[in-house]
């Protein structure tokens, strides 16, 4: 089987095109962070934090990031992680979750609003300097301090 093919098989079942209602097992989780070696911290909706990981197949094919929703299956002898990611959750998905009343309400983005705005999600650069809003007298004493550098920087050449 050729990369492409593979990576559209992998892709597929990992979203679940067809949206399929999870198994007994199976819970919804939400992604703190990544811990590396494919392993990722997540929280429960009851507030419980513990590692899961990433099937191979998935490896190099999908990747979670910080905020993801994503549905897991424990795993019986795991001791610090306990649980496998089986779906990564996309906005469809989440809707027809919510639609059949199995997404779980501590989840719910309209009940966590004023933790987040809609521009968390957007990159901030931090290499550039952001634009401050001073009153008018303080342009002024910076144009004063200014120009005092000025001068003192032509009267030493």
């Amino acid at each position: 089987m050729s990369r492409v093919t593979k990576r559209k098989h992998v892709m597929n079942e990992a979203l679940w095109d067809d949206l399929e209602l999870p198994k007994k097992d199976h819970s919804v989780v939400k992604v703190l962070k990544s811990m590396g070696n494919n392993l990722h911290q997540v929280s429960t909706p009851s507030g419980e934090v513990y590692l899961v990981s990433m099937p191979i197949k998935f490896r190099r094919n999908i990747w979670v990031k910080r905020g993801d929703y994503i549905l897991v299956e424990p795993i019986l002898e795991g001791n610090k992680v306990k649980a496998e990611i089986v779906k990564i959750f996309n906005k469809e998905s989440i809707k027809f979750y919510k639609d059949n009343n199995i997404w779980p309400e501590e989840f719910d983005e309209k009940k966590n609003v004023g933790e987040k705005d809609n521009d968390g999600d957007l990159f901030e650069n931090t290499n550039r300097n952001r634009l401050q809003n001073y009153s008018e007298s303080s342009e002024d004493d910076s144009d004063s301090e200014g120009s005092s550098v000025d001068e003192s920087n032509d009267l030493k050449h």
